[in-house]
């Protein structure tokens, strides 16, 4: 699985997890970085990557076109990049299943 994070949080996120989800990037990699939300979202859909946000528009985005792509909504409130590394780690599981469901499109991380 391919993890697409968003401008609100860090780049160096993509990196840090390399180990679990090779071949993720960042908006800013992509020079999405400045893109509406729809740009970004179909950019993640035609090269087959989740959302990774904190951004409550993607799930809206969600609820009107359905998906893919599928998104990881972090609601965590403010957090270093160390933190939400570690919640994503956390829950490498939960996400795993989430993306083998085809029922699925979205996870909530808190």
């Amino acid at each position: 699985m391919k993890l697409l994070f968003d401008q609100n949080l860090s780049p160096r996120l993509a990196e840090r997890l390399t180990d679990i989800f090779p071949d993720s990037t960042h908006v800013y990699l992509k020079g999405l970085d400045r893109a509406m939300d729809d740009v970004v979202w179909k950019w993640a859909y035609e090269h087959g990557f989740t959302i990774v946000t904190k951004d409550a528009d993607f799930n809206e985005l969600s609820t009107l076109r359905g998906f893919p792509p599928k998104i990881i909504w972090i609601r965590a409130g403010n957090r270093t990049t160390a933190q939400i590394e570690r919640l994503i780690r956390v829950h490498y599981k939960a996400i795993q299943q989430m993306h083998e469901d085809p029922t699925a499109g979205i996870l909530l991380l808190q």
